[in-house]
């Protein structure tokens, strides 16, 4: 199978990532911070290693500062329940993915207010709404590091200088961008960043992180054994085991380590460059079909994602032809963020996702460029 639907998550794996989690699995996979003996020990001095890698790979001065999580929704859980407050302000976008939206909707039943500021029809938001949004009570600023529908990314350093001049916290939903954008946390002024390990990391299924800045004080949302303070019916608040309730995904948490570092070897740049130059290559040919629309901006502007229509047949529709007929991976619909969809003019109909990897090449980009090319032209004829 052609393999276009990394927005989801990345897809080939990296071997060594597979050797590591074996290796864990087979020789010594105990409980970390459970035990006294060799395989927890080793376990958890394997899992001590993957949280420096990839704490490394945005700018994260104190490692313990990152929290495991089983992915970016329970991490922007983990930080928007954990941190806001009946009576609290919170700005976000129309860009946002539901990870963010619907944690913010149900916070407005515990007196929790929100102000949603509106993307353009290319999904860009202008750094001046979010400031002109400002309250006495704004305690939080939550924006994605690139849209999950358009790829568009945002103006994030502009956004952190523009919180950290207020006095306000800046979260950042990393589920696009992490791994092929720099999201240095020091740079950007982000005090709770959201990542994935699944995507851009090249890790495995169920795994991601939260980033903690000093400066922020969360309260734990889940309750439960952490290996410290175990007389203590208190939840403890330390990082990161307070934050940490329960075993841990340990083998996929390694794995996710050998993935930090393989990123790191071929470097964020790299991947960036690779992407671009393929989504370039494609919004050219889909801008020659006449019978395709193409949303969001140019290919610089976004992470490695095109996003189109065809006229006169549905989004899913074209996603089944494609898996069915040509065998080829890519997500149709709403992508979990209807507001977005709203946004860029695409409510009604959702749209195609295609979004690539660093294992991607040309080629797979003329397989999907014709097989796009012949479903138009029948789509046409049949009209």
């Amino acid at each position: 199978m052609i393999y276009l639907d990394n927005g989801a998550t990345s897809f080939p794996k990296p071997k060594g990532m597979v050797a590591a989690m074996e290796e864990c699995i087979l020789k010594y996979c105990g409980n970390p911070g459970r035990s006294g003996h060799f395989m927890s020990m080793k376990t958890g001095e394997e899992v001590y290693h993957a949280r420096r890698s990839i704490a490394e790979l945005f700018n994260i001065e104190d490692a313990e500062r990152l929290v495991f999580t089983k992915n970016t929704t329970e991490a922007l859980n983990m930080g928007i329940h954990g941190f806001l407050q009946k009576g609290d302000h919170v700005i976000t976008t129309s860009m946002e993915h539901n990870s963010v939206l619907r944690p913010l909707k149900f916070l407005e039943k515990k007196g929790v207010s929100q102000t949603i500021v509106m993307g353009n029809e290319l999904g860009q938001i202008n750094p001046c709404d979010i400031e002109k949004s400002i309250k006495n009570n704004t305690k939080l600023i939550v924006v994605t590091a690139a849209s999950n529908v358009t790829g568009t990314k945002m103006p994030l350093e502009k956004i952190g200088k523009i919180a950290q001049k207020n006095g306000i916290a800046f979260m950042v939903d990393g589920a696009q961008g992490a791994g092929t954008m720099y999201l240095d946390v020091e740079k950007l002024h982000i005090d709770m960043l959201a990542i994935p390990g699944h995507k851009g990391l090249l890790g495995p299924l169920g795994t991601g992180c939260l980033y903690v800045s000093p400066s922020i004080n969360l309260r734990p949302i889940v309750q439960g054994g952490t290996g410290t303070e175990s007389k203590s019916r208190i939840q403890p608040d330390t990082f990161p085991d307070g934050f940490e309730a329960g075993t841990i995904n340990a083998p996929a948490i390694i794995g996710l380590g050998y993935c930090a570092n393989f990123v790191k070897r071929l470097g964020i740049d790299v991947i960036a460059k690779h992407e671009e130059e393929l989504i370039c290559y494609l919004d050219e040919k889909l801008c020659n079909m006449n019978f395709v629309k193409l949303y969001g901006p140019e290919a610089s502007k976004k992470t490695g994602i095109s996003l189109i229509n065809i006229d006169n047949i549905e989004a899913e529709e074209v996603t089944s032809i494609l898996n069915n007929k040509y065998n080829i991976a890519v997500r149709g619909g709403f992508h979990c963020a209807g507001l977005a969809h709203k946004t860029i003019g695409t409510w009604d109909s959702g749209a195609v996702r295609i979004s690539v990897g660093p294992f991607n090449t040309k080629s797979d980009i003329d397989k999907i460029a014709n097989a796009i090319w012949e479903i138009g032209n029948s789509a046409v004829d049949k009209s």
